[in-house]
């Protein structure tokens, strides 16, 4: 099959996100036909960034490749940033929707975290991580499917996106924990006397199983205050909330007799995924 640029850009990010986050992607189809490419350019920009860590040896290198990403979003790239399809199809749909720029830098910023070992020191702090890196996400994706005009629901997103942000990381939590990253509040650890090397040595005990019981609440608190919220979300601008139609069933399977916090990859069968997009994320 033959692109011109601009489809091929487009069709590299459907497959990055299809790929890479699936979870996204399933939530895309969901969308008017005519928005699911921009959507992708959103979703993979954001999937990029997400595995700086993964793909460098240094957390300096990967501060540089995220300067790489804010200087071309500021325009600021020696060359041809469109050589980049990813940075090629984000520019275009920031341009198409007038997507405020400063938003997406933000959330480059955030990510600089992921590259260092640093404890997350309080649970607002994780809130403020989660809004930068997830409800931003939803937010801008909303300004997509309204067409680039202000879709009215920026207090919805932020509380659906630190939902859906606290149970990716609750997902991801085996594998942080054997990179020595930790994302749980180090307010939380305290006030069950659980300190890092429990969670890096594989130790765990009942004080950890408490600390993610009450990271549980906190997304389930904020999923609450987003529904709370549903009468400023427009049906128009609904598939950008779609993700959290599954974090509820996400958190029941991590509270399942045989959930254990350190070996357990938790996934849902694709059917289910598939009924609760359908349901709805409200």
């Amino acid at each position: 099959m033959v692109y011109n640029y601009p489809d091929f850009a487009y069709a590299h990010c459907e497959g990055l996100v299809r790929d890479g986050d699936p979870d996204r992607y399933w939530a895309t189809v969901f969308a008017p036909a005519d928005k699911r490419g921009h959507l992708h350019a959103l979703y993979a920009f954001s999937l990029e960034i997400a595995r700086v860590r993964e793909a460098v040896r240094e957390a300096l290198v990967g501060e540089i490749r995220l300067q790489w990403w804010r200087d071309a979003l500021q325009g600021e790239v020696r060359g041809d940033v469109r050589a980049n399809p990813v940075a090629a199809a984000l520019d275009d749909t920031i341009v198409k929707f007038r997507l405020p720029r400063q938003t997406l830098v933000d959330l480059i910023d955030a990510r600089i975290f992921d590259l260092y070992d640093d404890p997350m020191p309080s649970l607002n702090d994780l809130e403020g991580y989660c809004g930068e890196t997830s409800s931003s996400l939803i937010q801008l994706a909303s300004i997509i499917l309204a067409d680039g005009s202000d879709p009215g629901s920026a207090d919805a997103a932020g509380h659906a996106g630190v939902a859906y942000a606290i149970t990716g990381l609750l997902r991801a939590f085996p594998w942080h924990a054997r990179q020595g990253q930790i994302y749980i509040p180090a307010d939380i650890l305290a006030r069950h006397g659980v300190v890092r090397d429990d969670i890096v040595t594989g130790r765990g005990g009942p004080g950890l199983k408490n600390a993610l019981a009450d990271l549980r609440a906190v997304a389930r608190r904020h999923v609450q205050q987003a529904r709370a919220l549903r009468s400023t979300i427009s049906p128009q601008v609904a598939p950008a909330f779609q993700g959290l139609a599954l974090v509820e069933p996400y958190l029941r399977a991590m509270e399942r007799r045989s959930y254990d916090p350190f070996n357990t990859q938790v996934e849902l069968a694709q059917w289910r995924k598939i009924w609760a997009f359908w349901r709805g994320p409200i």
